[in-house]
């Protein structure tokens, strides 16, 4: 299957990204605007979803009206940026179960490193989506995939806010089944692997461990 980049250019998301660069914008609005994109860009990477008919009553009588078709989603954010992201996608799917994958980025390699791994059970009757803020060099979101993949998901999309063109390339080489979802492709990478003109180090602003 050939991958496939989905990037997002709704008003509202390009809006909120604006402020989401700014360097100027503290750590709480900063955290608010990722969860807020996040909820965003969920509503449009669930868009596949499968419905199916059931009858109910309403007040004025009965209907038959959608609901989604037994699909059951699990979050899986790289830590530590992509826990910014999971209370807005949970906004969107409460019913979903979230998994966490640790990786920190070797500022030597620029490699990544696992530290941490706990996925939900029943992750093999799940569709996953793997959130990280960034997608730089792509090294952590192609070991996150690869590890989620060992415990056999029905399927895996990623999520991210910004991407490098790098990056993208990366990961679209390594998991050619992965859809890629992003609020922007930034210009290129800069030689310590940030994303430029990007918004600096994603989780740093998140915590505020500027």
């Amino acid at each position: 299957m050939e991958n496939q980049v989905f990037v997002m250019d709704h008003p509202l998301i390009q809006h909120k990204l604006t402020f989401l660069r700014d360097k100027n914008t503290g750590s709480k609005e900063f955290r608010e605007l990722v969860g807020e994109i996040a909820m965003l860009m969920c509503y449009e990477a669930t868009r596949d979803l499968p419905l199916q008919e059931v009858h109910i009553e309403t007040p004025m009588g009965e209907a038959t009206t959608k609901v989604i078709a037994g699909r059951k989603l699990a979050f899986v954010p790289i830590l530590r940026a992509g826990l910014g992201m999971v209370e807005g996608v949970l906004e969107m799917v409460p019913a979903a179960k979230v998994g966490h994958i640790g990786l920190y980025r070797d500022h030597k390699t620029l490699q990544p490193v696992e530290y941490y791994n706990k996925l939900p059970q029943d992750i093999t009757e799940r569709d996953v989506i793997v959130l990280d803020p960034m997608l730089a060099t792509g090294g952590s979101a192609i070991d996150a995939i690869s590890i989620v993949k060992r415990s056999n998901p029905k399927s895996i999309k990623f999520m991210c806010i910004i991407a490098a063109p790098e990056g993208v390339k990366a990961l679209s080489e390594a998991h050619p089944d992965v859809q890629i979802y992003c609020a922007a492709v930034d210009d290129h990478l800069n030689e310590i692997g940030y994303i430029v003109p990007g918004l600096g180090d994603a989780g740093d602003r998140i915590f505020g461990t500027l």
